[in-house]
């Protein structure tokens, strides 16, 4: 592992129109523009990202995600309807990714300075896998949740995606992207949490949620998008934080979900 890139680090993001819980809601306008339009000017402030990404699913229902990237110009793969980790592996493979910058569609507070803090702290460590969140279903995974839910990313490198992909790897485990790398108890990969410390210390909500998942995740979002906006189009995720752990009444409107 270098310490720095040799190849590209490519920002993917999985993305899917079925949405369950909230139909379509990666397109949904949030504050004026589609959710992922929201996401991908976030990630275009990002130093350390080469390219970004759609990884998505090869229904017919996903097709408006082929077209969004299109008129955007952003990158677009399909894959696996199912398993998560062969079409995340495989994006990485065709875009001879170095390194993944691994990010989910129901994140709009996706900060492009944790972005590079990221990449930069996973190359100095030299580290196979870092994330932000807590991995409840590793057993074998210490650290704690120290952000707000929705406040996530994972880099990862692209040789480890390719090897786990050909392994034996059980479909609930393929389900998810990366859960082949961390949970596993050979100590294969060095992986690493970045906490909310130090320069994130004022982020450390962990009771917070700020992911959208449900309907009242997106009236969240709306509001708090909105009022950021105000001080420019790409506000600080720790701005947003530092709102939502002042009002308990916006926190209320999906706490029940936290």
């Amino acid at each position: 592992m270098n310490s720095t890139p040799s190849g590209p680090v490519v920002c993917t993001i999985e993305a899917r129109m079925g949405s369950t819980r909230l139909p379509g809601k990666i397109l949904k306008p949030l504050a004026g523009q589609p959710m992922l339009s929201r996401i991908i000017e976030r990630i275009g402030q990002a130093d350390s990202i080469d390219k970004i990404a759609i990884v998505t699913a090869t229904s017919a229902d996903n097709d408006p995600l082929v077209e969004f990237a299109e008129h955007h110009g952003v990158d677009c793969y399909r894959g696996s309807e199912d398993d998560v980790l062969d079409r995340v592996a495989a994006a990485c493979e065709e875009f001879a990714a170095e390194t993944i910058v691994s990010l989910t569609g129901d994140n709009p507070f996706i900060d492009p300075v944790l972005i590079d803090d990221m990449v930069s702290h996973y190359y100095t460590n030299q580290l196979d896998y870092l994330t932000t969140t807590h991995m409840a279903y590793a057993e074998n995974w210490p650290a704690e949740r120290t952000f707000p839910r929705g406040v996530t990313a994972q880099v990862v490198s692209g040789k480890a995606f390719l090897e786990v992909n050909r392994e034996a790897v059980p479909k609930d485990i393929r389900e998810h992207a990366t859960m082949a790398i961390y949970r596993r108890d050979d100590n294969r990969y060095r992986v690493g949490a970045f906490n909310a410390e130090g320069n994130y210390a004022g982020w450390r909500h962990p009771e917070l949620r700020m992911t959208v998942d449900l309907p009242e995740d997106f009236e969240l979002a709306e509001i708090l998008f909105e009022n950021l906006l105000k001080n420019g189009p790409i506000f600080s995720t720790g701005d947003a934080i530092a709102l939502l752990s002042s009002r308990p009444d916006l926190q209320a409107i999906n706490a029940e979900f936290a």
